[in-house]
């Protein structure tokens, strides 16, 4: 099967994601406009500062951070054409319900811990890795069943084998590495729940 990869119409998606998180970087860290403590998903913030929902996947910790996070979007706009996707808008609209959903399901397991352990979590997460891996888990199902529409709208993803063996490794590879020290293990998880959930939606 030939892959086009020259941009495409479709492409602007990758393009205004990447240069976003690239723009955010320089301003933070580079020139340092303003700190980026201030967009930190921090638990105990949430209810007075919301913003940090999203604002919390456009910075990284540095540079090697932010790097890995850019290949994640190459790498999902790889599987994304080799399954075939139709959609100019699907990467902007999962990026942003994936965000609160993120969010939802870090709740959801924060709220147990309250309850069962009394025990609350005091942490600050940042970067994309929780989007490309809700992507991820998104796109191991898609390479299975296949996904005709998402949200009411035509994506017209179709199984794939070969994608399917990629994805499965690099997850697996993926799950381990984020057990690894300064690693939101929490972070990877929900996402690749969030993907899951966003499959079958």
């Amino acid at each position: 099967m030939d892959i086009n990869n020259s941009i495409s119409k479709n492409d602007w998606q990758y393009i205004l994601s990447a240069s976003l998180l690239i723009i955010v970087f320089i301003l933070t860290d580079l020139i340092r406009v303003f700190d980026k403590e201030i967009l930190y998903f921090v638990p105990r913030l949430i209810s007075d500062q919301p913003h940090r929902i999203l604002t919390s996947i456009l910075v990284h910790a540095d540079l090697n951070h932010l790097l890995s996070n850019l290949g994640g979007i190459i790498i999902t706009r790889y599987f994304l054409i080799r399954l075939g996707i139709e959609s100019r808008f699907f990467y902007l609209k999962f990026i942003l319900i994936c965000s609160f959903f993120n969010f939802f399901i870090i709740w959801v397991y924060e709220k147990i811990l309250s309850y069962f352990l009394n025990f609350y979590p005091n942490y600050a997460a940042l970067g994309f890795s929780g989007i490309i891996y809700a992507l991820f888990g998104f796109l191991l199902l898609a390479s299975f069943y296949g996904k005709s529409r998402f949200l009411g709208k035509k994506i017209s993803l179709k199984s794939n084998y070969e994608v399917q063996k990629m994805l499965k490794t690099i997850c697996t590879l993926g799950l381990i590495f984020s057990f690894l020290p300064e690693v939101s293990l929490l972070g990877h998880i929900s996402g690749l729940i969030a993907g899951f959930f966003l499959f079958l939606i």
